[in-house]
């Protein structure tokens, strides 16, 4: 099969591509070489977190790659089946668990493989969806698809040393299914707070609370103590329901201790129609190879969604549209199943 070339400084030039392409290429069996990866990033090139990802796949689907080290700007990935696998991993940093698990949980269920994988790295790190909303937001949104893991975070991994641990079992889907996310009609919030050696956080949590129920929300709270290398919180706020999925989270930042948890309140709080912002991008590639429509609606249109729709029509040739709606944007996705997944 032809090689298919990617431009990987497309779009808001990030990881998102590599990520997405890889997935894609270890599903359909289709071999890609990006190049230009993370071009126009601070520190362009391959950095852990994305080595991680490639290598786990490539394990999995016993897949060909060149070029895969640290700073490297084109890889060649030449996938062959996947298989059921257990694995372990250490990222050796920081380095998000939560996207090295965008790229390994579709690709092995829409492969009808299962994975059980233990990893040591970052489970709650900037730039990334947070562990907690792996778990409960992304892990909804997934089971709707027929996208199902279950996730342990057995340790909590902050920046800067990491050591988080986390052990997850994906399964092999069985019936993929579109999703119609178009309206919140919820008003039932859970706020999940974890942390390390932060003694006040309850003050933190309850101010969290009582913004949600003065907008009208019902919220319940969990407060959790885990284990880490270093002192850190993270905080998730999410709903859903028959016709949304919401979610947004946050990292305390110690310099700026006084306000954590207004972001992630203030954002869940906009994010009010089918999904939330960050969970649009992450819905693209499996429902791109759904052969049926899926429709879903969003507040605004991301550079990590642009990107998403874009490599996943280059790749897999599904079809899309985006239209403008009252506060906020119509998604809807026309997928093309692959023979190698039906």
């Amino acid at each position: 099969m032809e090689i298919l070339k990617i431009d990987g400084s497309h779009g808001e030039s990030g990881g998102q591509i590599l990520r997405s392409a890889v997935t894609l290429s270890s599903i359909t069996g289709r071999p890609i070489q990006i190049e230009n990866i993370r071009k126009n990033r601070k520190i362009p090139g391959l950095r852990a977190q994305h080595l991680s990802a490639v290598k786990l796949l490539a394990k999995l689907c016993n897949a060909k790659v060149e070029g895969l080290h640290i700073g490297s700007s084109t890889i060649a990935f030449h996938p062959n089946q996947l298989q059921d696998m257990s694995l372990q991993e250490n990222v050796g940093t920081a380095g998000s668990i939560s996207l090295i698990l965008q790229v390994l949980i579709p690709a092995v269920a829409l492969a009808r493989r299962k994975l059980e994988l233990s990893i040591i790295g970052g489970t709650d790190v900037l730039w990334s969806p947070t562990g907690d909303y792996t778990k409960h937001v992304l892990g909804e949104a997934f089971s709707r698809i027929g996208i199902n893991f279950s996730m342990k975070i057995k340790k909590r991994g902050y920046y800067p040393k990491g050591g988080g641990i986390v052990d997850v079992l994906v399964h092999p889907s069985k019936k993929l299914n579109p999703i119609f996310l178009t309206k919140q009609n919820t008003k039932d919030a859970k706020v999940l707070c974890s942390h390390s050696g932060i003694y006040d956080v309850e003050s933190f949590v309850d101010d969290v609370n009582n913004t949600l129920k003065k907008n009208g929300f019902s919220a319940q709270s969990q407060i959790n103590e885990q284990p880490a290398q270093n002192q850190g919180a993270s905080l998730v706020v999410f709903s859903q329901d028959s016709t949304s999925i919401n979610g947004a989270d946050e990292l305390l930042d110690f310099k700026n201790k006084d306000i954590f948890g207004k972001k992630c309140q203030n954002s869940f709080l906009e994010s009010n129609l089918g999904v939330d912002t960050n969970l649009s991008d992450m819905l693209v590639v499996p429902l791109s190879l759904i052969n049926e429509t899926s429709v879903f609606t969003v507040r605004e249109i991301s550079e990590h969604l642009q990107t998403n729709l874009y490599i996943t029509s280059k790749i897999t040739g599904c079809k899309y549209g985006v239209g403008k709606i009252d506060n906020g944007y119509e998604i809807r996705i026309q997928g093309n199943s692959d023979s190698s997944i039906q």
